[in-house]
Parts: structure tokens; sequence; C-alpha cells
């Protein structure tokens, strides 16, 4: 691959996902260019270093001369999440206040589906014999009515050394207003010398609710072991190579964060990946001027959807992982299996079905040649004609058509009865159906009209199904990036330094409510100050954002609003009960407000990346090749003109059906689409709304 960027400093981002790790490097003139290479999932370090070297290998230089000119290397690992996923955890123990022994096995006692009594819960993190009590007490205000018994920890300890375990999560009850008796309690066991690895709750997630401060804390434990090995090795190896800078990860909030921020925190990376996608968002938002923006972000395994409304991505504290309650601040994003390696058959009562489980980077599709045999919706596009047969996601693979239609065939035509064209159809219509309802989740169950919404599609996969999803969700338009495959990657050149910090306020919002908010929001915001210090950044690089947790009175969940420096208790109702109409359609005009937290965004301004200029066309666009394509909309195959998409420029556009080829993806614009290429130098799909009128 010939490198287009030549003039250092560099700054890197790399994605690990399930079928490629992307390692994208942007230039000092702001010009980037894309690295892609099949990821190692029993060692994703070493994806990171195969990609390291591609790039290297392009730029004809050195590990060493490259990475000695690095400014930023960013990262955003999976490791955290698939190790939860895959119950791969460390042995895990838990010092409890007595009486409180079960509260992490009890849970809520509440189902999602609650007419599904028989689904069992997934296996509790930690068994109840490695679940210790301890005497002592502080009550909701904070008080000592009990003092600790520092007997009972140390005889904890000694279980836990005798049962070999590995990390130690320490949850107390109301330790969110006094942290006293957690600290002395991690004291002991640091004395004690049971393990290295110790998570308290009040460090972690100091938040009201017994339970989510337990479960959260008792993954940050169980994920920490690994995660800390893990990102140390890549880190001193990196560094052994010659890297000069501080390895940055990307955080579940969107933003990032130095490895010895995050050592103690790994709870924070279980969307690493995925949220590097609120970077390119903002970005694009900027560029395109637009800031209601929906992202379609489908790779290998799964497609994730993210919302922007207004220019702000949605962030929330409830997330669950493989059915985990955990409290962390994530990026709102709604994941489903659907993918380009989405495996797609029949099941035992006849019917067609695709996803949720993928074929991952190996053995991957059929037509990968890999030792894959079952179809995927990548053997799909490729039988439909939407994909060449060849060399595909810049050469790492070559795809087979020949496999593609064996594995087809006697996986779903076969047992459907169904041509073979028929049956590949199928495979895309399950497949899109699903993906229509994954952005119509973020979007219309959250109160948002798609319709004036934008639809980035993105991800290797994205633009594939862009233009059709794009069209039955009835959004204005479709912009496909022209290096979506490589969006999260890209997103982190983008992604600032970030910490969010919380204190339980639990107040009546009244007009005696204001120096309440600013000694809190002054005690958050000088340990926001403090954290980012600590990152190397100065006052004139930080900025700070306030927000609000509240509700009406008898409610248990809360609404987060954002709110000025000087808001007062008029102000912020009226901002709370706005949002509460959004949402919900209706507010409560007498009921009393409660707010239940004080929030505190610390950001770090990295340095912007320069907006590279793209040339403009000098003459009309022309097709490099035609070929039979099938089309959902006129249920054949079309003779299709196939675009090259190096060949595409600023103020090229034409008409469908086409296919444009690129790098990282392959964009397909319907029969009655519209597609030009922007200042930016990517595709904006625009469709005719002429039938439907």
């Amino acid at each position: 691959m010939a490198a287009s960027i030549h003039n250092p400093p560099w700054r890197v981002g790399v994605d690990v996902g399930g079928t490629f790790t992307d390692l994208v490097i942007a230039d000092g003139d702001g010009r980037t260019d894309v690295f892609k290479v099949p990821s190692v999932p029993e060692d994703p370090g070493e994806g990171v270093i195969a990609a390291l070297d591609l790039a290297c290998s392009a730029l004809g230089l050195t590990r060493a001369a490259f990475l000695a000119d690095c400014q930023f290397f960013l990262h955003g690992s999976t490791v955290a999440t698939n190790t939860l996923l895959e119950g791969k955890g460390a042995r895990v123990g838990l010092l409890t206040t007595s009486g409180f022994r079960d509260s992490l096995e009890a849970r809520r006692g509440l189902r999602k589906d609650p007419w599904d009594h028989r689904t069992p819960y997934p296996p509790v993190l930690v068994p109840r014999y490695l679940r210790r009590p301890v005497a002592g007490r502080i009550d909701a205000h904070g008080r000592e009515v009990e003092p600790l018994d520092a007997g009972d920890v140390r005889a904890a300890c000694s279980v836990f050394r005798d049962e070999g375990v590995e990390s130690v999560a320490i949850c107390l009850l109301n330790s969110f207003v006094n942290p006293a008796h957690e600290q002395a309690a991690a004291d002991i066991v640091r004395k004690e010398a049971v393990c290295d690895s110790i998570s308290v709750s009040s460090a972690i997630v100091p938040i009201m609710g017994e339970y989510e401060r337990s479960s959260t804390t008792a993954v940050n434990a169980y994920v920490m072991p690994r995660v800390a090995t893990y990102l140390r090795a890549l880190q001193d190896r990196l560094i052994a190579m010659g890297l000069g800078t501080k390895l940055l990860m990307l955080q579940s909030n969107g933003g990032a964060a130095s490895l010895d921020q995050l050592i103690l925190r790994p709870v924070n990376l279980l969307l690493s990946g995925p949220s590097a996608g609120v970077g390119a968002m903002q970005r694009l938002a900027e560029e395109i001027g637009e800031g209601n923006l929906v992202s379609m972000e489908i790779g290998g395994t799964s497609c994730d959807v993210m919302l922007m409304h207004e220019g702000r991505v949605a962030i929330t504290d409830a997330l669950s992982v493989a059915d985990y309650d955990l409290v962390t601040p994530s990026v709102d994003i709604h994941t489903v299996g659907a993918g380009g390696g989405t495996i797609a058959g029949t099941d035992q009562a006849g019917m067609l079905y695709a996803g949720p489980r993928g074929a991952g980077a190996r053995p991957g599709p059929a037509a990968y040649g890999l030792g894959g045999t079952l179809p995927t919706v990548t053997d799909a596009h490729l039988v439909l004609g939407r994909l060449r047969p060849g060399p595909y996601a810049g050469g790492s693979v070559t795809l087979n058509l020949e496999s593609a239609e064996t594995a087809i065939d006697r996986e779903v035509a076969e047992p459907l009865g169904l041509a073979r064209t028929e049956a590949a159809a199928g495979i895309i219509r399950v497949v899109e159906q699903n993906l229509l309802h994954a952005v119509e989740r973020i979007s219309i169950q959250r109160g948002y009209n798609p319709g004036r919404f934008m639809l980035i599609a993105c991800g290797g996969a994205g633009p594939m199904h862009g233009a059709s999803v794009g069209r039955r969700l009835g959004a204005r338009a479709v912009y496909a990036p022209r290096q979506a495959g490589a969006f999260c990657a890209i997103g982190m050149q983008h992604a600032d330094v970030r910490r969010d910090f919380v204190q339980v306020l639990m107040r009546w919002l009244d007009d005696d409510i204001a120096p309440f908010l600013a000694e809190g929001y002054a005690g958050l915001e000088t340990q926001a100050r403090m954290a980012l210090g600590d990152e190397g950044f100065g006052p004139d690089d930080m900025v700070f954002g306030r927000e609000l947790d509240l509700h009406y009175e008898g409610q248990q969940w809360d609404v987060r609003v954002a709110v000025g420096d000087d808001a007062d208790a008029d102000a912020i109702r009226a901002t709370f009960e706005a949002e509460y109409d959004r949402q919900f359609g209706h507010t409560n005009p007498t009921g009393r407000v409660n707010v239940a937290k004080l929030r505190v965004v610390g950001i770090g301004r990295l340095p912007p990346l320069r907006e590279p200029g793209f040339p403009e066309a000098d003459r009309p666009a022309a097709p490099a090749d035609m070929r039979p394509v099938y089309a959902e909309e006129a249920g054949a195959f079309l003779e299709t003109p196939v675009y090259a998409g190096a060949g595409l420029r600023h103020g090229h556009g034409f008409d469908g059906p086409a296919v444009i080829e690129e790098e990282t993806t392959t964009v397909l614009v319907g029969p009655r689409d519209r597609v030009v290429v922007d200042r930016l130098d990517n595709y904006l799909i625009s469709f005719d709304r002429g039938e439907e009128a």
C-alpha cells in the first residue's frame, strides 16, 4: 500500500475489532492513511504490531524512526469486553458489609422480560464463599455508627490467600458519602499482601445503589489483571521500539486517558472500541455543519449505532455487558449482531436466520478460504455481485466466489428450496431488517424523528447497507466516509482526554440549593483539574461541563441534563422539564424535583488536526467496469457501473445504480439514489422521494 502521508509528527489511532485491526495515521498536514490487518484474538497486541509494521513499510521507515516522531498513540481495545464475555477473568474475592453478602447475587429482582422466569442469570462473578462480610457501618449521612472490624478484614484476607484469589473488590455500605472504611480495608489488604489488584468502589463508582456499585466493582476486579497485563505489555513493547509518548486509551465515554489513570479502572474500557466513533462524529458534524447524525458502524461481527442530537452524543451510566449490570460513563450505543461475518442458515422450523453469531477473523466467511464453511453476509454480497472476487480489505484476504456459492447453496438455498440468488437476497433482507430495528431503537424509541437526521454509514460493511436502511428509515440522506472501514480508528485522531466525576446530593430543587451546587461543583472541578494536570494539560487546555441528574418526587430513575455555571433553580427546572417532555411526552408542573447527583466532565483538549484540502474533479466520472449487480428494488440483476474510488474527486456526482470500490469499504448506490463527492472527499447519497410522495 502506498502511503499518501509524509510530514511528521504522526498521530496514530489503533482500533482492534473482532475481525480486523485498523491503524490510522494522520500527519502534520492532517492527511490520513489507513492500514488494516486481520485481528489476532488470542493476542490482540500482535495485531497492533502487525498493523504498525505494515504502516512503517508503506512509509519506508523503521519502527524506531516512525515511533520517535509519534505525537500521540491512541488505542481502542476490546480486551476488557472479551475478558467478561468469554469468562476468562480473575478469581475475585469481595469484602462487603455484614448483612449484604448476597446483594451481588440477589441483583434487583427485576427481569428485562417479566414473562421469562426460566432463563438463568449469568454466573455470579464472585462465589458466595469468596464474598466475605465484615462488621462496621457508615450511615446514609456519612457518620460512623459502628467501627470497621479490622479482624474481619484480616480473616477474609486469610481466606483469599488460601483460595488463590487474584483480585480483591471492596464495596461497603454508604461508602459513596464516606469512604473511610473502604480505604482502611484496602490498606489492610495491601499489608496482608493478598494480591496486586484491588478495586475500591468509592474510587471507581461513588454512587448510591448497593447492587449496581457492587456489580461494577466486581467486574472491575474481574477484568483488571488481564487488562493490566495486556496494556502494560503493549506499552512496554512500544516504548522499547522507540515510542516517546504515553499510550492513550479510549474509554467508554468516548474520551481518552493515559494508561496510568486507567489501569485501576479497566471497567471504563468496556466500550473502548465502539466509543471512538464519537470523535469521528464530532469532527464530521463540525466540518459539514450538521448536528443531527446517526452513525451505523458495521464491522465484521456487529453493528454499533450512536445518535448525535444538536451536536451532542448522549452519555449514559446504565450499561449491561453479558447481562452484568454496570454503572460507568459510557456513550449511549446500541449493538446488534449484524456484520459482514454474520452467519446465516436455517433453523429447526425451516426459517431463515442471520445472526447474531459471527464467523470472526478466523475462520471468517466461507469466501475467505480460511476454513470457514458457513455462509455469511459477505458471502451473500459476493454472490449478488456487490463485492468483487479477489483481494479484499486492502489485500489482507481474498474472496472466492465458488466457496461462497457452495456455502449458501448447502446451508440456505437447498434446505429452503430457493434459487441461490433468492437465498442470498433473503440473507441481506433479514440482516437489513435487524439493522433498521437497531437504528429505530436509538432514534424513534428515544423520542427522535429519524427524518431530521442524516445516517452515517460507516465500518467496512456500513456503506453496503447504508442507502437501503436510510431509505426505509426515512433519513434525510446517507453519508458514507471514504475511509468508512476505519471510522473508529479515525475517530481516535479527534478524541480529547476526558474524565467524569460524580457526587451524590439528594436535595430538593428550590431557592436554597445554590450554595450546595456551588460547593459540590467546586470540589468536583478541583478533582478534574488535578486529573487533567496529571495528564499534562495546562489551564488553557482544560474545559469543564456541568450536569445534573434529576427526577420528580417518588421516582427512582433520573434524567440527566447539562446546566450552565450560573443556572438558578428556575432555569434548571425548565431544562429538566424540557428534556423530560421530549422523552416521555408530559411533565408534572406541580411536582417537586429532586437533585440526585452532580456531575463534572473535564476535557483536556488535544491539538486539532489540520483540515487537508482535496482536489476537485476536472472531468466527468467514468466507471472502471460494468458488471451485473443484484438490486433489491428491481428484484433482479442490473448491469451496473463500478467506479474505482481512487478516481473520484470532489464535484463528481452520478445516479444509481452504482458500486464504488474503496480500499476499506464498498459503497452500494440504489437505482433511485444519487451520490455526489463532497468537499471533504466523502460520499453523500440522496434519495428520490417521488415514488413515496
